[in-house]
């Protein structure tokens, strides 16, 4: 299959959303659950000191965060509940290369409130069903090195892990990171899928943000 750039859809599980990023509808709801200290403590937005100051600022650098250039990036609202549409995260497919079928998922942030919850494993259900649907073959996984949570996480997904790249990328602060690269391919899809689909089995009720 010759793999096509993914459409900008809204994707719909049963606990969460995702839509294509719209900074003047969306920013105000990604400030509130990433412009958080614990959010950027594990390399995400460049590592700590990346996380901008205010408001202005924040709105500055999501709309350049993600490859935005080469991606198509997604903010994650919840379904159900309570806190039903509520921002709780971002993530982006980026890297898109359609003559290597190859993307990225990543650029990937959440609320803590949602961490540990059944928002992550069905983010990356929707967003890497939609890569393989558009024809990709593999989807690469990154995460800073010293992210242990974070590396964890994506093991727990089913993903393969291939390997470090030493100081491969300078963070916020000017010091260098490591990227400890995963990924999984098509043909892993189906496992991975019906791992995915039965974590999410196991969930009843929508997040509540308590």
């Amino acid at each position: 299959m010759t793999a096509t750039r993914p459409a900008p859809t809204v994707l719909t599980g049963r606990f969460v959303r995702l839509e294509p990023f719209d900074a003047d509808a969306h920013t105000d709801g990604l400030f509130a659950a990433l412009a958080k200290p614990e959010v950027f403590a594990g390399g995400f937005g460049g590592g700590p000191a990346g996380l901008p100051a205010d408001r202005a600022a924040f709105g500055d650098w999501v709309a350049g965060y993600g490859n935005a250039d080469n991606a198509r990036k997604f903010v994650v609202r919840l379904v159900g509940g309570p806190d039903a549409d509520t921002i709780v995260g971002a993530s982006t497919l980026g890297d898109l290369d359609e003559h290597r079928e190859e993307t990225q998922l990543g650029w990937t942030g959440y609320d803590p409130r949602v961490w540990g919850t059944q928002v992550n494993p069905e983010t990356k259900l929707l967003l890497l069903g939609h890569a393989f649907a558009s024809g990709y073959g593999r989807v690469r996984i990154q995460a800073d090195s010293q992210n242990e949570r974070s590396r964890a996480a994506i093991l727990k997904l089913g993903a393969t892990f291939e390997g470090v790249l030493r100081r491969d990328r300078v963070r916020a602060d000017g010091t260098f990171s490591g990227t400890a690269v995963h990924s999984i391919l098509i043909d892993e899809w189906d496992e991975v899928r019906t791992g995915l689909e039965q974590r999410l089995a196991r969930f009843d009720a929508p997040v509540a943000l308590g």
